[in-house]
């Protein structure tokens, strides 16, 4: 079936909402992460090498099925082969579990949003208890944005059993966010093409402004050199009152770990999209003329150079955080140590603390011994360790960092919607992957108006969305956001790969593509995708599944509000029951379509002979 009109109304245009789509919260808040696990000397290498071996090359080969079969991803993979039809299902999805719960992010966003315009921040401080006597005691035992976070936010139950009731608040604001994006795709994936300029340029523009106000903020030095430093090396940091020597000697030392480039090609492939069928559908609505090579170089660059740029943001206001909260932590040695003993204004400074605690230690033994359960120790090297990906990223260190800043309100407006634009562009594509495949359907687009197609997906979404606004709905997210597509968007891909290589024929789609860009296909894409690509991907299914088994019981992080931290709980049978079906329901589509297909071709001759 072919298209009526091609969507995009240029090039860029296409471009544009393919950077919306790939470029998201991942770039923000999962990358910083991993550059601080293996410091980014040591971990941008592999990351460059899997872009180039994985990255450019399945988003090209994904691209180029779109534009090639004018179809969604049930469409055209079925195209290729009816067989393999199972495979857009199983694409469809695992889009549907994404919007799901992916959502309930702007949801969060909003919330902040609106909190964001009262002075003081409501979590720049622990609020009054009942009797107006105090702090409340959770709060004491945390920190302001952690309470506001978990209590506050999420009203988190202590466990997933305790399931609890729908926040209200969250639910309004979950109705918002996907009232937002209906309002974007009304008229099915045609009315994404105004909006990507928008979702795509705005979040550049306020991370060129948090890099400026980043980067004259104190202690941002501190941040960036922790950032490409390989973890486990030893290093210099600056404090208040000390230059930072240059000891930034980056030694390859995570190149041999493993785990590193396993982290760099999963990092490559999610944070592009790969496998969802949103790029499919993106690309389906192209000319047939687009030369989708050259977008497909330029969005995987601009991917990973946005990455680059969000982790000096994110790491120099990181810097910032944790050199605040260490020279806060001396303050309030210094000043313990003055009151207890009598000591002169002046005498007691960051410089010569350890040796004034000596001191003191050796002339009032007892005194000293007293006090010491009081007496913190301060080390920023140990703030900065304190790093965390996720939403503890994007909700708490940015929110505990933003209400240290001068204008705090300005820049948390800022922040959130940035977030926002991040997550609607994210989302423009989730739904599209859904969308495209609805509407190419004939029994449902002659029957139903576009905007009641997208009018139904948005309200199931939306309602079965309620479920992470429950007490116990953060648990719930973390499960999909674990398990709702990795095994599965790996098998997909694989499946792709090899469908286009060796069922289509790599000879027969080097043709379509030379008749589509008008030149014969370079030797690089066609190595890529016939050998290593599929190495890669298989060695990646592997690492998962091993990793899954040797884990043994399943955990998951609960959060103890007698404690105010978070603990490690073990998952019960429904949740991995659960678990089980999310994996199984998106990978059996694949195996199911061919043997669904196989059957109905059998029936069909049976009966063709039976009349003959």
């Amino acid at each position: 079936m072919e298209k009526s009109r091609p969507l995009w109304d240029n090039p860029v245009q296409f471009v544009f909402a393919c950077i919306s789509y790939a470029v998201g919260l991942g770039n923000v808040w999962r990358f910083p992460y991993l550059c601080q696990m293996y410091g980014g000397g040591g971990f941008l290498i592999p990351y460059f090498i899997m872009l180039i071996v994985e990255g450019m090359p399945l988003l090209y080969l994904e691209l180029a099925v779109g534009q090639r079969m004018r179809q969604g991803s049930i469409g055209a993979w079925k195209i290729i082969s009816p067989y393999l039809c199972g495979v857009g299902v199983a694409s469809v999805v695992v889009s549907f579990f994404l919007s799901m719960y992916y959502n309930v992010i702007n949801a969060w966003a909003f919330w902040y949003l609106f909190h964001s315009f009262q002075d003081p921040l409501p979590w720049a401080t622990c609020p009054l208890n009942s009797n107006r006597t105090g702090y409340e005691e959770e709060c004491e035992k945390t920190s302001s944005t952690q309470y506001f976070w978990y209590r506050q936010t999420l009203n988190i139950s202590p466990s997933l059993e305790v399931s609890g009731a729908v926040q209200w608040e969250q639910a309004l604001c979950l109705t918002l966010a996907w009232l937002v994006v209906y309002l974007c795709i009304l008229r099915g994936t045609e009315s994404t093409g105004k909006v990507v300029y928008v979702t795509a340029s705005l979040p550049y523009c306020v991370l060129i402004i948090y890099l400026i106000r980043g980067l004259t903020l104190h202690g941002a030095v501190n941040g960036l050199i922790y950032m490409f430093t390989p973890k486990g090396q030893c290093w210099a940091l600056s404090a208040a009152s000390q230059p930072c020597p240059p000891c930034l000697v980056l030694q390859l030392e995570q190149l041999s770990n493993p785990k590193t480039w396993i982290s760099a090609a999963t990092q490559i492939f999610f944070s592009l999209g790969l496998g969802f069928g949103s790029l499919i559908a993106f690309a389906s609505y192209n000319e047939p003329s687009n030369n989708c090579e050259r977008h497909a170089i330029i969005v995987s660059l601009i991917n990973s150079a946005t990455s680059i740029f969000a982790s000096i943001v994110t790491f120099s206001i990181y810097g910032f955080k944790a050199t605040f909260n260490y020279e806060s932590c001396i303050n309030k040695v210094i000043l313990l140590l003055l009151n207890a003993f009598d000591l002169e204004e002046g005498s007691l400074t960051a410089d010569n603390l350890n040796e004034m605690k000596d001191y003191l230690m050796a002339t009032h033994p007892q005194e000293y011994a007293q006090l010491l359960p009081q007496l913190k120790n301060c080390s920023l090297e140990a703030e900065l360790d304190t790093a965390v990906q996720g939403t503890g990223l994007a909700f708490i260190v940015y929110s505990e960092a933003i209400k240290n800043m001068e204008v705090s309100q300005l820049y948390s407006v800022l922040y959130f919607v940035m977030l926002l634009m991040l997550g609607i562009g994210s989302m423009l594509g989730n739904t599209a992957a859904i969308l495209t495949p609805l509407t190419d359907s004939k029994v449902i687009a002659t029957r139903f108006p576009k905007e009641v197609i997208s009018g139904v997906v948005c309200f199931i979404n939306c309602i079965i969305g309620l479920i992470f606004t429950m007490e116990a709905g953060n648990y719930w997210f973390d499960i999909f956001n674990d398990y709702a597509a990795t095994l599965s968007l790996l098998l997909i891909v694989l499946v792709e790969t090899i469908a286009v290589c060796y069922i289509y024929g790599l000879r027969r789609f080097e043709k379509d593509l030379h008749m589509m860009i008008g030149r014969k296909l370079n030797w690089y894409w066609k190595v890529m995708w016939a050998f290593a690509s599929p190495l890669l991907i298989i060695s990646l299914f592997i690492f998962y599944l091993t990793d899954y088994i040797l884990t043994g019981t399943l955990q998951y992080q609960a959060w103890d509000a007698t404690q105010g931290q978070l603990v490690t709980k073990d998952y019960p049978g429904y949740a991995l029951a659960v678990i089980g079906l999310l994996v199984a329901s998106s990978t059996m589509c694949i195996p199911l379509g061919a043997l669904v297909t196989f059957v109905q071709k059998r029936l069909k001759r049976e009966r063709v002979s039976t009349v003959a």
